[in-house]
């Protein structure tokens, strides 16, 4: 009976044969996973916020999973020189990336041949990190509120920094300019370091900062810190407000980091990195690490980062929309 079912049903078996093989592989692949060095690539230069977070994670995620991750810094393009690596590396795990916000951003506003949902599978939220917004003390402004109330009298008199066009700093400027109804002039940096020298100097007078960037200025009173852009409170700067408490009610803005593999990559090994990952932001160490620098651990599963990252995209192309924002 069984002879005669296949021999009308021959593709029937065939499909059913393959299928059983890949359901009997996956988990002793997963189990022999990482049978190699992993490499975690940061698809920016090395020394920023992002390239400093991948290598303390990559330390722990060696001893966790018995193989070294060795961080390969490949920059260029916005980020998209490394996601496009990634994008077509063969997905069976030793190759994986971290990105940011700018990865949902950078294919809104360019052209680009990658998508950080159909090219990649989300493995872990690792981060959230809020801005902090700072202003040149020489401003009349000390609270967020001033800040609007100084900026509708004065439309395009303030002048605001970002890291470049269609940074995640941008937007949350566009952002904030669309909710509280005000016009202020953007003025992209090759680098939000290269903006503070102009700050201070106050060529320009306003930037949404990376805390780890702005606190050493703020705490040497050479720029005024007036809130962060966060939900909540950072735990780094308990005394500054959030936005919304300082008087714009429902902004928030965070940036975030994460890890993707290639699309493709076997469930088990998603989820076994998944795992690792959420072990490793649970250290002690790695936590007090991210707090010193503004950010805090997440450890999100897959369904979870898909969710978010789905979530940024059709947030930030609204604001494209609105703002009127091109790319270069």
């Amino acid at each position: 009976m069984f002879i005669c079912v296949y021999l009308r049903f021959p593709g029937f078996f065939v499909t059913l044969f393959a299928a059983l093989l890949v359901a009997l592989g996956l988990p002793a692949q997963a189990q022999s996973y990482p049978a190699r060095p992993i490499r975690l690539v940061v698809p920016l230069a090395a020394g920023g916020g992002m390239d400093t977070v991948a290598r303390g994670v990559a330390l722990k995620l060696t001893d966790a999973l018995g193989q070294t991750v060795i961080v390969d810094n490949r920059g260029g393009g916005g980020g998209s020189i490394g996601a496009e690596l990634v994008a077509r590396a063969v997905p069976d795990g030793p190759t994986i990336i971290m990105m940011s916000a700018t990865a949902v951003i950078h294919p809104l506003m360019y052209k680009a041949r990658f998508d950080a949902l159909r090219d990649f599978a989300p493995v872990s939220q690792v981060t959230t990190q809020p801005y902090m917004i700072v202003v040149h003390p020489a401003l009349p402004i000390k609270s967020v509120t001033e800040l609007v109330a100084y900026a509708r009298a004065n439309p395009d008199n303030l002048n605001y920094a970002s890291s470049g066009n269609g940074s995640l700093i941008h937007l949350t400027g566009e952002l904030f300019k669309v909710t509280t109804g005000t016009r202020m002039v953007h003025v992209p940096y090759k680098g939000i370091g290269a903006a503070y020298p102009d700050l201070i100097a106050g060529n320009i007078q306003l930037i949404f900062a990376s805390i780890i960037s702005a606190q050493p200025h703020v705490r040497a009173q050479r720029i005024r810190a007036l809130a962060v852009t966060g939900a909540r409170r950072a735990k780094s700067s308990p005394e500054l407000p959030t936005v919304a408490e300082a008087g714009v009610p429902g902004f928030a803005v965070t940036q975030w980091y994460g890890v993707f593999a290639p699309a493709g990559t076997p469930r088990p090994i998603v989820e076994r990195l998944n795992r690792d990952i959420i072990k490793v932001l649970q250290h002690p160490e790695v936590a007090a690490r991210l707090a010193a620098d503004g950010a805090e651990a997440v450890g999100s599963s897959p369904q979870q980062f898909a969710a978010h990252v789905k979530a940024e995209r059709d947030r930030w192309a609204r604001v494209i929309r609105q703002a009127g924002i091109r790319g270069d």
